[in-house]
């Protein structure tokens, strides 16, 4: 380059480029130097940086420069055209996406704009394959759950029924590196071990009553991929010391048959009860309760995520609007909060039935809204509603306990109103956020989060 490094910047103040080649002088590191100034100055600019040799430069300064790509002298023609191809392509596929992330955003947030009553606090979801969250505590644990893919260890999945276990399961599965090999589904529970062992284990023709023919066994149908064992809680003691056995041998023996296989398979066994529990009381073998968690995950309830329950809501209607070759183009938000007063004792899977009811009632190509929910919802909506306004009686004898009740549920509704966002409830309160946090840490409010 020739020039000063300011006389260059001077002059790319009123010049659209795109892209930038920057050279170093003899025994001056100019070009690196000017590189590093313009990715502050003009941060969306392709930097390609031409030098003698690597040795002059380190690997930080490259990174402090931000190089897309470097280049040796003598220049090669050809080389140097590839470059500033790609580079260009690979600005213009950046600013492609930016503007489609802001489109898909407005999109996504059209919701707040229609019956609504004030500011509306919408957290950005994301997806483990087919689980979606928004939540804190979901996020820790998919994000855990990716990890754990990539190792051969067992996973133990607990939680309520209608979480969403066997979609992690599935989500797992198909991020490992058995993601090309079956993934096969038994639900243990309520299964005599005559046919849960043949289920899983296989038989040989007559080895039990009604034996018409050799079976497989899910073990050796999955050899090389994963078999998700749901309701593991619900196996007799019995079959514990077989299922223990597999995974520590990798063995299988058919039912009637005295040959003994072995089998590459991965375990995910889910369970709706504490399998923990059930060792205390000695109603699980240990040994077994061990072998099973290699990984061990707990799918906190619906209820105990709320900031789950609008991006869930949002991708379910989407979902079953499709499925039924409806048109909607969203959720009300009035919709949202009185889904989210729910106590969704199924979870989940209780929450989609109410939206694909939902959508089966709204007219096509307008909103779903609170006038498409079941009576039950409407219900528990409004008694949320009036259980919380009778929440405001102080507790207490004395005028100075009344009050400090009172203080506490008014900032445990203003937290749970703006998502414990403190600097948000700290402005609407009129307080310091230093003076809201020392609140939260008197009266505790931790502990409701």
């Amino acid at each position: 380059m020739t020039g000063s490094i300011g006389e260059a910047l001077t002059a790319m103040g009123s010049l659209n480029v795109d892209l930038v080649v920057a050279e170093d002088r003899l025994d001056e590191m100019v070009g690196i130097d000017f590189l590093t100034r313009l990715r502050v100055s003009h941060p969306d600019i392709m930097r390609v940086y031409v030098t003698r040799s690597t040795a002059r430069v380190s690997d930080q300064l490259l990174t402090q420069a931000a190089i897309y790509q470097f280049l040796l002298t003598p220049l090669d023609p050809t080389q140097l055209g590839l470059a500033i191809e790609r580079a260009l392509e690979a600005r213009e596929l950046a600013r492609r996406h930016r503007i489609l992330s802001r489109e898909f955003k407005i999109q996504g947030d059209s919701y707040i704009f229609t019956e609504h009553k004030g500011p509306a606090f919408r957290p950005e979801s994301h997806r483990f394959e087919k689980l979606v969250y928004a939540s804190e505590k979901m996020a820790e644990m998919c994000n855990l759950a990716r990890q754990a893919a990539t190792t051969e260890l067992p996973i133990l999945i607990q939680g309520e029924t209608g979480t969403g276990k066997e979609l992690l399961a599935r989500a797992i599965h198909y991020n490992s590196l058995r993601r090309s090999s079956p993934l096969l589904v038994q639900n243990c529970g309520g299964l005599p071990d005559e046919l849960l062992q043949s289920e899983l284990f296989g038989h040989q023709r007559g080895a039990f009553t009604g034996a018409i023919s050799d079976r497989l066994g899910l073990f050796r149908a999955a050899d090389g991929g994963t078999v998700f064992l749901d309701e593991i809680s619900e196996v007799s003691p019995s079959f514990q010391v077989s299922l223990l056995r597999f995974l520590q041998e990798g063995e299988v023996k058919p039912l009637g048959s005295d040959k003994v296989i072995h089998c590459n398979v991965r375990i995910i066994a889910a369970s709706n009860q504490s399998l923990k529990q059930l060792v205390e009381r000695r109603e699980f073998r240990q040994d077994l309760y061990f072998r099973l968690k290699g990984f061990e995950f707990e799918i906190p309830p619906l209820r105990d995520r709320p900031d789950d329950i609008a991006p869930l809501a949002e991708f379910f209607a989407a979902k079953h609007a499709d499925s039924m070759g409806r048109k909607v183009l969203g959720i009300t938000a009035n919709a949202i909060e009185k889904l989210a007063a729910g106590d969704f004792p199924g979870n989940v899977r209780e929450l989609e039935n109410e939206i694909r009811r939902m959508v089966a009632l709204a007219k096509d190509g307008e909103y779903v809204t609170a006038r498409d929910m079941s009576p039950e919802f409407l219900a528990a909506a409004a008694r949320k509603s009036s259980d919380g306004l009778r929440g405001f009686l102080p507790d207490g004898k004395t005028l100075k306990d009344q009050v400090e009740s009172l203080e506490k549920q008014i900032l445990g509704h203003a937290l749970l109103r703006n998502h414990w966002n403190q600097s948000r409830t700290a402005v609407e309160l009129g307080l310091s956020r230093v003076g809201l946090a020392n609140k939260i840490k008197r009266y505790n409010l931790n502990e409701l989060g």
